[in-house]
């Protein structure tokens, strides 16, 4: 499993957990959680929280310390974890918001992830590279465009928006097959998470609109839409889902597209004209903006290919659980997707790397390759990476290579 930090912009905040404010926030949490009384979703969401600083160590949590090792993940991921046969929503405490209704989102966000197996609303995500590319963008900020524009108006005017929204997300899926069942997903994994912290931080209906038209504008400017999408997606639809279909977090299956629930809840079609509707949400400054945007982005790939595929790497394994940042990441085409800021503890071992390249398959990690592998902490450019026992790194199959393998393996 893959755990993600959170979109959130940190607020500034010492490093070491300061206990007097954590217990604060776990105030601040509790309140939150017992507004809504599990009226949303049908269950409560108030549950076991910790906080964490990686660098020092130092942690706060809700209730009692758990008698079992700590997960290794604590303070490198907003997340959730099994840690003495609970689940706990966890938090890395440089990364909690200053404003309170953005702390309140990131806390409900992942209290919501702690609840979501119970809900049948989890499962496995899919690749969606396809946000990479150039008209994969283009038709994904036109949809949050009209997204927008939907949330800003009323009647006709929402009809009209919604009416676009839908025939945006169409052509998107018309030119890349496979993508409806990828975002659908994500969508569910990640954008019920977020509706949630919008809705349920929020004081008034306007200020979770508020909110969510200013998650819409953020998301735009960062680098990759790959996996931040699903955030403002999901808490735009679901706003419009309440507003045209009260208690639809009632009736709502794993299954279920948030797009196709409001269509069938208002009735509203696509536009007829995807291309005619482009216009009416500034589709041509945002091509001209995409077409720039696309001869850097070819540029990184060349660079991140020089550095993970042509030039000598170490292939590891698959970790099970690592961290990465959600923001930035980068696909380069036929061979996988570069991870910002990632972290594993794995059977193998563990590391600490800038970026890392997972492959189309998630079933090997690689770095470029190390200057030398007879040290204790292994190191390369821009990775640190501490080989357990039993695991000794030998020559890959290609001249300059490098792979982790068993040590009593032969080198493949």
């Amino acid at each position: 499993m893959v755990l993600c930090f959170g979109v959130v912009p940190a607020g500034p905040s010492l490093a070491q957990v300061d206990a007097a404010k954590a217990d604060a926030y776990f105030a601040e949490a509790a309140q939150f959680c017992k507004k809504d009384d599990g009226k949303l979703w049908g269950v409560s969401l108030c549950g076991p929280m910790v906080f964490a600083d990686a660098a020092t160590g130092t942690i706060a949590t809700n209730l009692p310390v758990p008698a079992a090792p700590r997960p290794a993940t604590l303070g490198f991921a907003n997340a959730t974890a099994e840690w003495g046969g609970m689940r706990w929503s966890t938090y890395v405490w440089q990364m909690i918001p200053a404003a309170r209704q953005a702390r309140g989102r990131l806390f409900l966000h992942e209290l919501f992830h702690r609840v979501q197996p119970e809900l049948g609303l989890q499962f496995g995500e899919a690749a969606n590279d396809h946000l990479d590319t150039l008209e994969g963008r283009y038709w994904m900020q036109l949809e949050w465009r009209a997204l927008a524009a939907a949330l800003r108006g009323q009647a006709d005017i929402r009809a009209a928006a919604v009416a676009d929204a839908l025939a945006f997300r169409s052509a998107r899926r018309a030119k890349f097959p496979d993508a409806g069942e990828s975002e659908r997903r994500l969508e569910i994994n990640e954008g019920l998470a977020q509706y949630t912290g919008t809705v349920l931080a929020a004081g008034t209906a306007a200020e979770a609109v508020a909110d969510a038209l200013q998650q819409l504008e953020d998301v735009a400017t960062t680098p990759s839409f790959v996996r931040t999408f699903a955030y403002p997606s999901g808490t735009a639809y679901g706003l419009l889902l309440e507003a045209a279909s009260p208690g639809w977090t009632h009736r709502l299956r794993s299954d279920d597209d948030l797009a196709e629930l409001l269509r069938q809840a208002t009735g509203w079609t696509p536009a007829s004209n995807a291309n005619s509707a482009q216009s009416r949400h500034g589709g041509e400054e945002l091509l001209a903006a995409e077409t720039r945007r696309e001869v850097e982005h070819r540029r990184r790939i060349v660079e991140l290919r020089r550095r993970f595929v042509d030039g000598p790497v170490l292939v590891l394994p698959h970790a099970k659980v690592s961290t990465s940042v959600t923001m930035g990441r980068v696909v380069i085409p036929g061979a996988g997707t570069v991870l910002p800021k990632f972290r594993t503890v794995a059977e193998w071992g563990t590391l600490e790397a800038e970026s890392v390249l997972t492959s189309p398959g998630r079933d090997k990690l690689v770095v470029p390759a190390p200057a030398r592998i007879d040290t204790q902490a292994v190191t390369g450019e821009g990775w640190v990476f501490h080989v357990a026992e039993g695991w000794k790194i030998q020559p890959g199959p290609r001249k300059g290579d490098y792979q982790l393998l068993p040590a009593a393996s032969p080198p493949r």
